[in-house]
């Protein structure tokens, strides 16, 4: 998913979007491990999108706590 498409989205919906891709990071590994995985690029997909979920979540929370400052 591109950034800009997640920067429209709420902060629940991002905590939302980020359970989902961690969840769909596991099940990718357990195919992997049975031998079942059939597309291997999926598995650094996922992970670079939970990090731009994760960075996402930082940068608002870094810009609120510097907003009570």
């Amino acid at each position: 998913m591109k950034a800009t498409k997640l920067r429209d989205l709420s902060d629940s919906e991002l905590e939302k979007e980020l359970d989902a891709l961690k969840r769909a990071l596991f099940n990718l590994r357990l195919h992997k491990a049975t031998g079942a995985l059939e597309k291997p690029h999926k598995l650094g997909e996922a992970r670079r999108d939970i990090a731009r979920v994760e960075t996402i979540i930082s940068e608002r929370r870094r810009a609120a706590s510097e907003g009570e400052a």
